[in-house]
């Protein structure tokens, strides 16, 4: 057992897709196969469940998995200490995060990273925010910029990088400029229908004792912004996303002072975070 075969057995039990594993951890399939049958033949038992359709981690595999974190995890701590003690900062450090969160916050946290520890090369992937949590808890990646939750998992560390305010948006015909001209019997809206501003923007309509007309339900904030754009309805929305949509000048801003804004930070596992890239992109 080594630590290669690890990686590749955590990666696999994350993906439950071979190919997709053998393609991320850069090995041919065969490879990797072989690699999982020499870990089973070790642990003398069956990691995997697998036919031509799916894989599925067995009850053996869950519990190889959490030593595996755990080595895993010790091994980066020992490896980047062993390399402070000779040389520069250097290695890897996965991240994840939102389009609009690698425009807007990600560019000035990386610049002083980078110019500190230039060693360090940074692997950058983006998806739904929503993930965030997700891919950290899972250890696909080593940190994300996440929105902060009530049910924010307490095994996490979070890093407040500032309060994102939500707006209510308008097409511009409409001519609406405030929330007073809002007649919610004629308008319709449209309401997300996943991630942090599902809860925040249905408390606040029973805050106000709102029932809206429901044209649809989407998932991403950028998608409401395009059917606000295009007449559809009126819709709720982070700033940022505005400020960084190409047909943000199509809508028409409306101020809240009473919505709850997003709590946007930087955040990784608890029992990682004195691993020295992790530490070392906290302190930035």
């Amino acid at each position: 057992m080594d630590i290669r075969s690890l990686e590749l057995f955590q990666h696999l039990a994350s993906s439950l897709h071979f190919s997709k594993t053998a393609e991320s951890m850069f090995v041919s399939p065969s490879t990797l196969s072989r690699s999982i049958q020499r870990l089973e033949e070790e642990c003398g038992t069956t990691l995997f469940v697998r036919d031509n359709r799916k894989v599925k981690l067995t009850a053996a595999g869950s519990k190889l998995l959490g030593f595996s974190q755990q080595i895993l995890s010790e091994w980066k701590k020992v490896k980047w200490q062993l390399q402070q003690e000779h040389q520069q900062l250097q290695g890897e450090l996965s991240l994840f995060c939102s389009v609009t969160a690698s425009q807007s916050h990600l560019p000035s946290l990386l610049d002083n990273f980078r110019h500190k520890y230039p060693q360090v090369e940074i692997k950058l992937s983006t998806g739904d925010p929503a993930l965030s949590v997700s891919k950290v808890m899972q250890q696909e990646v080593d940190a994300a910029i996440a929105i902060h939750t009530p049910d924010f998992p307490s095994e996490l560390k979070f890093l407040s990088l500032g309060e994102i305010p939500l707006l209510l948006i308008a097409p511009k015909d409409t001519l609406i400029n405030r929330l007073e001209q809002v007649d919610w019997r004629q308008h319709s809206f449209i309401l997300p229908d996943s991630g942090p501003s599902k809860r925040i923007v249905h408390h606040w309509f029973a805050e106000q004792g709102i029932r809206p007309r429901i044209y649809a339900k989407v998932a991403g904030n950028e998608t409401i912004v395009s059917m606000v754009a295009l007449g559809c309805g009126l819709g709720i929305v982070p700033e940022i996303v505005l400020d960084h949509s190409t047909i943000g000048q199509k809508v028409n801003r409306i101020a809240l002072d009473d919505i709850e804004p997003y709590q946007l930070g930087l955040c990784c596992l608890r029992k990682r975070a004195e691993e020295p890239a992790i530490q070392a992109l906290f302190n930035c």
